[in-house]
């Protein structure tokens, strides 16, 4: 079997599916390893280095690979270079990327989302979403740190004490968590909250302040470990309640997500405008409508004297690192499917049926099937 590497054609994309070091996993189960030239350039890994592991290079890969590994969803003209009954694995925005689907299912395409990997202990060396997430907190405590009128450490100079920066983080998931612990690490004073009173002692282990609002939260985390939505009334108190800390801190990090659905709204105008001017809030959900109702995504805007910054696809801004940790998951998955060199479905087993969105000409996800 081939597995393909072709090159990312979203604008701005610069991960590769695959890196040279994890070739030889795949070759040694008998595989034949293909790629495109300059895919993994913008990440830092060169033709050479590829070719040295023992790849081929192909110019297009989607017509002659069993197998492709993709890090963004192909766009249709991609989809109609695949191979009929060919495999994909990336992620595939299975939500929001209705014709995508449909087109891959057409095709038809045997499709992998890694959106959709179940939140069990088997599947952690194939947890995606949460390698992404720990880039993204991290770059998200720099951004915010390159932008602030204050030093983040508390300082002893010969002009006197510097007082640390304050930084509040909203959502303690992994991209929160490592928030937290970088902003730390860097000698910022740091609270957190999160609607999931189980994620105290992991807030407090970094060295953070749990900020505990007193909504009643114990039903707040659903059987996959993702928080869950909550009523207007819900969010309306949460924010009344939350003021005092955004209004406090120099920095805001916001990385509230519920899969699927728009994310809640959880920083309101009055409460942007009752920050220290200067004070900066990055928002990490901006790619699903954002945590902040200011929030316009992809921008970096100024309201109230605040600048409010809102990456989209943080990740790729480090694209040698988050390359490195997105491939070893897709290869720790592609392993999973592999059986004595072929692929081998396995529905009985959640971790094949759990990703799984399309295979032989049907969207087989009912998550799926019922947002199209």
């Amino acid at each position: 079997m081939v597995i393909g590497i072709p090159k990312e054609t979203l604008p701005g994309e610069r991960r590769v599916a695959l890196v040279p070091d994890l070739v030889p996993k795949l070759t040694k189960a008998g595989l034949v390893v293909a790629v495109e030239p300059g895919a993994g350039l913008s990440a830092g890994f060169p033709d050479q280095a590829y070719e040295a592991k023992g790849t081929t290079l192909e110019a297009d890969v989607l017509a002659s690979a069993d197998i492709v590994l993709k890090v963004q969803p192909p766009n249709l003209d991609e989809i109609e270079r695949m191979t009929q009954g060919s495999i994909l694995i990336g992620f595939l925005q299975p939500y929001g990327n209705g014709p995508g689907i449909k087109a891959l299912a057409a095709r038809p395409v045997t499709a992998f989302s890694m959106e959709l990997m179940p939140r069990i202990t088997r599947a952690q060396p194939m947890d995606a979403l949460s390698a992404m997430s720990t880039v993204a907190g991290y770059k998200a405590v720099l951004l915010a740190a390159s932008r602030a009128p204050k030093f983040f450490p508390l300082l002893m100079t010969a002009a006197g004490t510097v007082t640390p920066a304050r930084v509040f983080v909203i959502g303690a998931g992994v991209a929160g968590l490592q928030a937290i612990g970088t902003a730390r690490r860097l000698g910022a004073v740091v609270e957190a909250y999160d609607t999931r009173p189980a994620v105290k002692e992991q807030v407090e282990s970094l060295g953070g302040r749990f900020a505990d609002l007193e909504l009643g939260t114990a039903d707040a985390e659903d059987k996959s470990g993702y928080a869950k939505s909550q009523s207007e009334e819900f969010y309306r108190k949460q924010q009344e309640l939350m003021f005092k800390y955004v209004t406090a801190a120099d920095a805001v990090i916001t990385t509230a997500l519920i899969p699927g659905v728009r994310a809640p709204v959880l920083i309101s105008e009055e409460m942007v405008r009752g920050m220290r001017p200067g004070s900066i809030i990055v928002d990490l959900a901006a790619e699903q409508g954002g945590n902040c109702a200011l929030t316009e995504a992809g921008k970096e805007i100024q309201r109230h004297g605040v600048t409010i910054l809102a990456p989209v696809n943080l990740a790729s801004s480090m694209p040698y690192h988050a390359s490195e940790m997105y491939a070893r998951t897709v290869t720790n998955y592609l392993g999973h499917l592999l059986k004595d060199g072929s692929v081998r479905l396995d529905f009985e087993d959640e971790l094949t049926r759990g990703p799984l969105v399309t295979h032989q000409g049907e969207i087989r996800n009912e998550a799926v099937k019922a947002r199209l």
